[in-house]
């Protein structure tokens, strides 16, 4: 559909960008996951939602998903735990026969919550096993059930826009850490697996999820100020753009991180 000059194209007015395919979208319960899940059932895709402890909050996104007309599953996931990520593959296959697009968006939360009141190495430990070598596990899973297929499929994999600039501080030396291993590995991975597989990163920045809302207004409108789109982004930007990465649209894509950040890191 050609849109009008000066219109925004949202993920519900391009319908079947995703008609007939299934989508597995982890750490779906809220933030950035919930709406990813909900931008891709607006875009046509059937989507399985994973939880780890926010079982009514992962309820709720389905129900939605329902009431768009679109089938749904819902797993519970432990990412640090091997034999979870096996047992939910198998699962969504067996729900929906294949699984198209493996959205790798569920993370280890060390900012808020009890998550913040963890030491340095519990909060590193965390983000080692869930955000890093759980993605590498769901990733290498989600690559075996795509290579399979007679169509293939779509990895997209959550990393972040300052691994590739730095930013000062205990947390964002770690998060660093994990979610840098998450890009050069997704990296490696669209090699390996293509012209099959498609693996792309989507690497967020300053986003208004549970973090964002909680911080003081100084440390907010210092975000703001720091922003060349003038703004914090919302969880439905980040959709918006694994929508299109899981598309048709995005063909000719692999390999690659797009920064949904208002520009802030270039």
């Amino acid at each position: 559909m050609r849109q009008e000059s000066g219109s925004e194209t949202r993920p519900d007015e391009r319908g079947a960008a995703l008609a007939g395919k299934t989508v597995l979208v982890t750490g779906a319960s809220s933030g950035i996951g919930r709406a990813i899940a909900l931008a891709m059932a607006r875009s046509g895709g059937d989507v399985a939602v994973t939880y780890r402890a926010n079982e009514d909050g992962v309820r709720a996104v389905a129900r939605e998903i329902e009431t768009l007309g679109r089938r749904t599953h819902v797993a519970k996931l432990d990412l640090a735990n091997a034999a979870s990520i096996d047992a939910l593959a198998e699962q969504v296959r067996a729900a929906f026969g294949r699984i198209d697009v493996w959205v790798n968006n569920a993370g280890a939360d060390i900012l808020t919550g009890r998550g913040a009141e963890l030491s340095t190495l519990e909060k590193l430990d965390q983000l080692l096993a869930v955000d890093l070598r759980g993605t590498i596990l769901a990733s290498w899973k989600a690559a075996e059930l795509m290579r399979a297929q007679p169509d293939g499929g779509v990895i997209l994999n959550m990393s972040w826009d300052h691994v590739t600039f730095g930013l000062e501080g205990t947390n964002p030396e770690m998060f660093s850490a994990a979610k840098g291993g998450v890009m050069s590995f997704s990296k490696s991975l669209a090699r390996s697996v293509a012209p099959k597989v498609r693996v792309n990163i989507l690497a967020p920045g300053w986003i208004e999820t549970a973090f964002g809302s909680g911080v003081g207004r100084p440390y907010y409108h210092q975000v703001e100020e720091a922003t060349p789109l003038g703004r914090w982004g919302t969880p439905d930007d980040v959709a918006r753009v694994a929508v299109f990465l899981a598309s048709p649209d995005a063909a000719f894509l692999t390999g690659q991180m797009v920064m949904v950040n208002g520009g802030v890191i270039m």
